[in-house]
């Protein structure tokens, strides 16, 4: 196994980001038009990359598992910056530092863009709630009256004094 399957497989999970992050920036164009059909159809497309996304890394997790075999290098708590000191040639070093680079920006895009759709939600949830409640007023806001009169039963004794 060589770097550039590993490079490959890398490139694989930046594309697949690239379109998440273009699915997400389209789910706050839908969320702030506020049309539900819409967002659905588009979370049904983005499950459909996330599972895309889950193969690409299975995938990129076999290659690198396969050149460490190769290498005699222990895959227990592997990081990119390890690999490299393992890489002999050059340009597949600077190719494998610039591919994950560019992974972890579009990474650091999505997460940013996910974290503003979520905003978007919980301020859409909370207009919502507050609708409901002007809506439907409250029980208490129904009665008619002075709510502060102090309503005390009259008390009557069971022996008449004045008779």
């Amino acid at each position: 196994m060589s770097v550039e399957s590993i490079i490959q497989s890398i490139e694989k999970l930046v594309s697949v980001h690239e379109e998440l992050l273009i699915i997400s920036k389209e789910k706050t164009k839908i969320i702030k038009e506020g049309s539900i059909e819409k967002l659905q159809a588009l979370l049904v497309k983005e499950r459909k990359q996330t599972r895309l996304l889950e193969r690409a890394e299975l995938h990129r997790q076999s290659e690198v598992e396969k050149w460490l075999i190769k290498k005699g290098i222990s895959s227990e708590n592997v990081r990119i910056s390890n690999m490299l000191t393992h890489v002999e040639i050059s340009n597949d070093k600077e190719k494998l530092a610039s591919v994950t680079t560019e992974l972890t920006e579009k990474i650091t895009m999505l997460k940013l863009q996910e974290e503003l759709n979520q905003a978007l939600l919980k301020q859409s949830m909370q207009f919502v709630q507050l609708s409901m409640e002007l809506l439907n007023p409250s029980i208490a806001n129904i009665n008619y009256g002075n709510q502060n009169q102090d309503s005390k039963p009259i008390k009557q004794s069971l022996f008449d004094s004045q008779v």
